[in-house]
């Protein structure tokens, strides 16, 4: 089993709602995300997938959230953009992009600060 990682990042606001505490208030951050796709095998050339193909599909989905107001985006608009939701909803993007009978995305990981992240994987 072969596991690539990329990194990706995006800039974005929210505000949690329900939450009685300081996230409550409009904030953002410099978010980073990871991805991670394994594969059984290797293409006839030794490769699971190309890091450019891999960054390329998750920055067209980052793209969509980048300097935007997370709230105003959806499904942002129904629940709240955590970083365990906003995980789960990059993964389910990109598994319906990636996903193949060779590769899978098998978790994406979201840091809003340097020594906080929320990982989602099935």
């Amino acid at each position: 089993m072969y596991e690539l990682m990329i990194e990706s990042r995006f800039a974005a606001a929210h505000q949690l709602r329900g939450y009685k505490g300081r996230c409550e208030n409009l904030h953002g951050h410099n978010w980073k995300v990871q991805v991670a796709v394994t594969a059984d095998r290797l293409n006839d050339i030794g490769l699971a997938m190309d890091f450019g193909d891999l960054k390329m599909i998750t920055n067209e989905v980052v793209s969509t959230l980048d300097h935007g107001m997370l709230n105003d985006i959806f499904p942002f608009t129904e629940i709240n953009p955590s970083s365990e939701n906003i995980a789960k909803w990059i993964y389910e993007s990109l598994k319906k992009r990636i996903d193949t009978e060779d590769i899978e995305v098998s978790s994406v990981t979201v840091w809003e600060s340097e020594t906080a992240s929320a990982t989602y994987y099935e």
